[in-house]
């Protein structure tokens, strides 16, 4: 198994499993408020860890294909991952300071530069796996 494979499913893993373990904080969070309600961003949390996790196996099983070396391929699929463990990381932290204000409320380096970075890099970067695979299964 390549690399790039290897490491996708590594994330999928790790992801999945913070998506059951932020689940059984959000439950305590639910079970010990008076409106039965998790703060906001330990919701976000375990939600989007599922997400980044079935994400992450879509990277693997696209790159499969891919016409780039092995190497380039482990470089294509941390760009998107590696920005997918920041951004569950930063809704933990938030959930953990159970903070209820929107993070975007106030305009900062956070919420500018490092989300149009964000969305260059996921976007970029599954275009380059998405793109590889359209090429390998189509074009050549």
């Amino acid at each position: 198994m390549e690399l790039s494979i290897k490491v996708s499913l590594l994330f999928a893993g790790i992801f999945l499993l913070n998506g059951m373990v932020t689940g059984v904080w959000k439950y305590a969070k639910i079970m010990g408020s008076d409106d039965h309600r998790a703060p906001v961003y330990v919701d976000i949390a375990h939600r989007t860890s599922f997400f980044y996790s079935f994400a992450s196996l879509v990277i693997a099983k696209l790159i499969e294909y891919s016409p780039f070396s092995g190497g380039w391929q482990v470089v294509i699929v941390l760009i998107p991952l590696i920005y997918f463990l920041i951004t569950i990381i930063a809704y933990v932290t938030e959930g953990m300071f159970e903070r209820t204000e929107n993070m975007f409320e106030k305009r900062n380096f956070k919420t500018t530069w490092f989300m149009y970075s964000l969305i260059t890099a996921e976007i970029g970067g599954f275009v380059l796996i998405l793109g590889g695979f359209i090429y390998t299964q189509f074009i050549s």
